[in-house]
């Protein structure tokens, strides 16, 4: 499990097709308790450290499944892409963000990006089947970051990001028309499924 809470960003270093998916090795800093086995959140993707370098902690491998590659930009990034990375929660850390899983709903796009004073809006067209999920003021997790909808309409919702969150994760990387991971609010998947046939 995760919290949304970002620690930074790694790099894509290497890609490695293969007939069942695709291998990265990831660059990162400051990783030094890496070790197989471990889940780690790339990009809002749950995936497990394959390999790592043992020695400075600074890069590791996973494996995407066909699936994971169907349901994820993740196959389409290249050597030199920055990805957001979350180390999962351990038992007696701090629970600052919300529920993550890094079970990945869908793939929303980017639709509007404004400055506003200090802070940015971001806005996301809502992806077909996904409105229910999504309320002003719930928690919404946007290429593994947990976040607030600060506005939701019938087909788009916006979030306000804090200069803190721009600066730390792959926001400030995006422009209108990329695709960031969505993942809704986990507990409302659970809600509706206790009330479903009522």
């Amino acid at each position: 499990m995760f919290t949304g809470i970002v620690e930074g960003t790694g790099t894509v270093r290497e890609r490695t097709e293969t007939a069942d998916g695709l291998r990265l090795r990831i660059g990162v800093e400051g990783f030094e308790d890496l070790h197989h086995g471990q889940s780690i959140s790339v990009s809002g993707v749950c995936l497990t450290v394959e390999k790592y370098d043992a020695d400075a902690g600074d890069w590791f491998e996973v494996f995407l499944a066909s699936e994971t590659v169907a349901k994820t930009y993740l196959g389409g990034v290249e050597a030199g892409d920055p990805v957001n990375v979350e180390r999962a929660m351990p038992a007696d850390g701090r629970f600052d963000g919300h529920v993550v899983q890094g079970h990945v709903d869908t793939v929303a796009e980017v639709t509007g990006i404004e400055r506003v004073g200090e802070d940015w809006r971001f806005t996301f067209a809502i992806p077909e089947g996904h409105a229910d999920y999504l309320v002003d003021k719930g928690s919404v997790t946007l290429d593994g970051i947990s976040l607030t909808v600060a506005e939701k309409r019938e087909e788009e919702f916006d979030v306000a990001i804090i200069p803190t969150t721009y600066d730390l994760t792959t926001l400030s990387e995006k422009s209108v028309g990329d695709p960031v991971h969505l993942e809704v609010d986990v507990i409302a998947k659970y809600v509706e499924n206790m009330v479903d046939g009522y």
